[in-house]
């Protein structure tokens, strides 16, 4: 019997030029005639920040207070040292955290939880997607998703997907666009989330999402609110620029079994998509480096085919299928464990330096490192600090490094690190069975690069506090966004020029938006949020902090880290240095909420058993153990055991 009811639960969406502001509502009621714990449990976008929680408790209501990170957790020991506590941020899945919080609540009493957060949603694919997580995990008297969206340029496409949509369902979903608005409900009476006719049990758990587009009738767009600016650039009708590839395969013990045939497979079907006017080579590395052929070569049909054949004979750790991720105290006996990431990454960097000196790829052309690691660096150059510094001096800043992190063994965050020194970005390849579809996926959105060396452009004197303007690559489908504050109060217009390199020539774009004139247009408007630039231009800023800072040393990391804690506590977002604290007196002692942004790889719990048959493992180079060392071994594997099970 479900005590604890939840008879309301509203997921409140509003865009406003691509800014989604995302209100959660969950109401509650305890049923039974003692007192219950209710739960309130939240999946989130992970690029979100949460900006606002409340607890309202029959009828009075706790707010949530933002504060740097350590003050919040000083005053939550000390509120738990006095009573009872629940709440933190973690991390979920592959796209969301998740929120957590409870509360004690008197029979027959009412419980509101309210979570707010917001994010700038990414074109991808030619698309901007709004992602909500339902999962309410019983049936709900009025369950209700609204999204309404305003687009300045106008809506051109709207759509709604949901993993948990039947076809009973879909008719429940209504969406409609015209001009500038769009908007989507859903709202299933509590007959239509059963599982079946007489079931407890609700359909309702997965994912619903909208995607969404706007007019490009000019590939920029400049709006301008309240002293701040947001410039929007994503041409169209542009010729393809031809690529140049570098492929850095992770071949070491660890990646063999499923990560390999995974690799190979999603390999095999990105060199099948390569234009004939891309140039691209494919590098292995474990313990030492091994090259398919010695330079970039033209992906004509007859390469391609030979590649393919190449990718095929691939086997990683000399054939070994077993998983070594807890193995690092038998190292020394396994020859094929090693990964010398340093000399993968650079080999790979040179080939693309040596086919620029030697003129054999098209002057005019994205050239690009994709790297696919499991693992840590131990062989060779193995201090982190000395790779990255290695990378940057051989790229010179000339190509991006997308490293793509298999698993969870891998050091994911110094993945991050030498991408965004490298102007590309890193991202996590989850080990599932459509791991496959997940490399695919990330290739396709880099597999068709549109310009190279963009530089927008500003007044000068007239803005200040730019985020990000220069960027190495535009993608087909993708969008730039630039985000800053007017300080000449006398300006009229502002005025954006964009620069770069196309695959014909250079090309120049120009716009400019009158000050007065769009601000007014734009309140006119009546705006679902008015202060979305400035909370836009804040939350893009903080971000680019956050990533600055976490390449940064000394003075430079204190002074990114001051800077990224101010807005963060001016504008309230929950970030990795900062903490929301919901303080609820009760019974004369003090509950505490506590709500952290988790940094990468918080929270996740691996466990794995791992099976070995030491039989016929001794034979030729993949383990060769003395007689003296077989009772230590013995030793180690029976703690193996020991720590898996755990």
């Amino acid at each position: 019997v479900v005590t604890i009811e939840i008879y309301w639960l509203k997921i409140d969406c509003s865009v406003t030029s691509r800014f989604s502001r995302n209100v959660i509502t969950s109401r509650a009621v305890n049923r039974a005639n003692v007192s219950k714990e209710a739960q309130f449990d939240v999946e989130l976008p992970k690029t979100a920040f949460i900006t606002n929680f409340t607890l309202t408790v029959d009828g009075v209501t706790y707010p949530g207070i933002i504060k740097e990170k350590e003050a919040a957790q000083k005053q939550y020991e000390q509120a738990v040292s006095r009573g009872q506590t629940a709440g933190l941020v973690k991390a979920a899945g592959r796209k969301t955290e998740k929120f957590s919080v409870s509360v004690n609540i008197a029979s027959s009493s009412k419980v509101i939880f309210q979570l707010t957060y917001e994010e700038l949603l990414k074109r991808k694919f030619g698309k901007y997607e709004v992602f909500i997580q339902v999962n309410p995990k019983q049936l709900v008297n009025k369950f209700e998703i609204e999204a309404n969206i305003f687009e300045p340029q106008g809506i051109s496409e709207l759509e709604v997907e949901g993993t948990f949509l039947n076809n009973e369902l879909l008719p429940v979903v209504k969406k409609s666009f015209s001009g500038k608005r769009g908007h989507v409900s859903f709202s299933p009476a509590i007959e239509q989330q059963r599982t079946c006719d007489n079931c407890t049990t609700t359909l309702l758990q997965g994912d619903f999402v909208i995607k969404y587009d706007v007019n490009r009738d000019s590939p920029n767009n400049l709006q301008v609110v309240n002293g701040y600016f947001v410039h929007f650039f994503a041409p169209k009708i542009l010729e393809r620029l031809p690529k140049n590839v570098a492929f850095v395969i992770d071949v070491s013990g660890s990646m063999s079994g499923q990560k390999i045939r995974q690799a190979k497979e999603a390999l095999t079907k990105i060199v099948e998509d390569l234009k004939e006017e891309d140039h691209f080579n494919i590098i292995l590395f474990q313990s030492s480096v091994s090259t398919w052929k010695d330079n970039l070569i033209q992906a004509t049909p007859e390469n391609v085919n030979q590649s393919k054949e190449f990718i095929q004979q691939i086997n990683a750790g000399g054939d070994l299928n077993l998983h070594f991720h807890m193995l690092k105290k038998l190292k020394p006996y396994f020859h094929v464990l090693g990964t010398n990431y340093n000399d993968g990454l650079l080999t790979g960097i040179e080939m693309l330096n040596k086919a620029y000196e030697s003129q054999s790829v098209p002057e005019r052309s994205a050239s690009l490192v994709i790297m696919l690691s499991d693992g840590e660096a131990n062989v060779g150059v193995s201090n982190p600090r000395q790779i990255q510094e290695n990378a940057k001096n051989a790229t010179k800043g000339k190509y991006p490094i997308y490293n793509l992190g298999f698993g969870y063994d891998v050091d994911y965050a110094f993945l991050e690190r030498i991408s965004t020194e490298n102007n590309g970005v890193a991202r996590r390849i989850f080990e599932d069975s459509d791991a496959t579809l997940q490399l695919q996926g990330f290739y396709d959105e880099v597999a068709n690069p549109l310009l190279t060396e963009v530089e927008l452009g500003y007044k000068e004197n007239a803005i200040s506090d730019l985020t990000q303007n220069s960027f190495k690559h535009y993608y087909d489908g993708s969008e730039i966004v630039v985000a800053g504050r007017i300080i000449d109060n006398d300006l009229n217009s502002v005025t954006a020029e964009v620069k770069a390199q196309g695959a014909l020539n250079e090309v120049t774009y120009t716009e400019q938006s009158d000050v007065e004139e769009t601000t007014k247009a734009l309140e006119e408007q009546q705006y679902i949020f008015g202060e979305y630039i400035e909370k836009l231009w804040a939350y893009l800023t903080i971000q680019q902090l956050l990533e600055a800072r976490a390449i940064a040393q000394g003075d430079e990391k204190e002074n990114i880290t001051t800077k990224a804690l101010e807005l963060s506590l001016k504008y309230k977002f929950v970030t990795p240095l900062t903490s929301m604290v919901v303080t609820k007196p009760e019974d004369n002692k003090v509950k505490e909420a506590i709500a952290d942004k988790p940094t990468e790889g918080t929270d996740i719990v691996i466990r794995t058993l791992i099976y070995l048959s030491f039989s016929g493992l001794g034979q030729g180079k993949h383990l060769t153990m003395p007689n003296s060392e077989k009772k230590q071994s013995s030793i180690l594997w029976h703690k193996i055991h020991e720590i898996c099970a755990g």
